[in-house]
């Protein structure tokens, strides 16, 4: 049974999708199946994994408003070993026509509950906001994995974020959680940073991955190339460090079994 991770903040700029595709990729790596689910009207993902998203299809759009099934949408990465259902412009459209639906909250879990159960992770890339499409989301995922600069109002979007999900939990779906809190872009030789984390392993404790992602011009370089930064440098540290992470959460799924 697939383990779906939502990869949520609504604060932009804080690797969100550089963790999608570069976890996605790093997954694969460890010979894990993983599906990547692109839910951003960017198309961020979609693009840095090597996908035009303008000469697409068929898209996220079309599942979520019920044009088509998950399976005829779906597409391999041109490189990273998974597999994505891409996402374009045309997505933003399907939150307003989401509003006036039946079940709308329940669209994207529904579409992918037969799909998903091939693969071993499944992980969605949220938009910067906490709307429709998030909301569809984190009813869809078991759990929610929160990448975070450790920067002072980080911390005030977080307390939001977290208030979010325990709404959700209590109304939409309740197994829902956090899996773990990644701090991304640190560098520790800023010391507001270091503070920040330290209150994050203060209030969270194991729940903040051990695994922190630097600030690393290779994991900036790897979009504009269409391709996760293990295909563009594999020893960068910028890959390694989301190669740790891969690593950390195949521990935790393997201590929870």
């Amino acid at each position: 049974m697939a383990k779906i991770i939502a990869i949520a903040n609504q604060k932009g700029g804080v690797g969100k999708t550089t963790t999608c595709v570069n976890l996605a990729a790093s997954l694969a790596a460890t010979k894990r199946s993983v599906l990547m689910i692109d839910i951003d009207p960017q198309g961020n993902a979609t693009m840095g994994s090597g996908i035009d998203k303008a000469t697409l299809e068929l898209s996220a759009y079309d599942v979520l408003v019920g044009q088509c099934e998950v399976a005829q949408a779906v597409v391999p990465a041109a490189e990273g070993g998974f597999t994505i259902l891409p996402s374009n412009q045309e997505l933003a459209a399907a939150e307003v026509e989401l509003l006036s639906q039946d079940n709308r909250e329940f669209r994207l879990r529904d579409a992918i509950a037969d799909y998903a159960k091939q693969f071993d992770y499944v992980l969605i890339d949220c938009p910067p906001a906490i709307n429709m499409l998030t909301v569809n989301a984190l009813t869809a995922a078991n759990h929610v994995l929160i990448p975070m600069q450790c920067e002072y109002y980080a911390l005030e979007g977080l307390s939001s974020l977290v208030d979010t999900i325990e709404q959700i939990r209590q109304s939409a779906n309740p197994t829902l959680s956090i899996h773990g809190i990644l701090r991304t872009m640190f560098d520790p030789r800023n010391n507001l940073a270091n503070e920040v984390s330290a209150q994050l392993q203060e209030h969270f404790g194991d729940r903040v991955y051990r695994t922190v992602i630097p600030r690393n011009i290779r994991l900036a370089e790897a979009p504009s190339f269409g391709r996760p930064a293990l295909y563009h440098d594999k020893y960068s540290r910028g890959a390694l460090a989301y190669l740790a992470l891969a690593g950390e959460i195949n521990r935790r799924e393997s201590a929870d079994q």
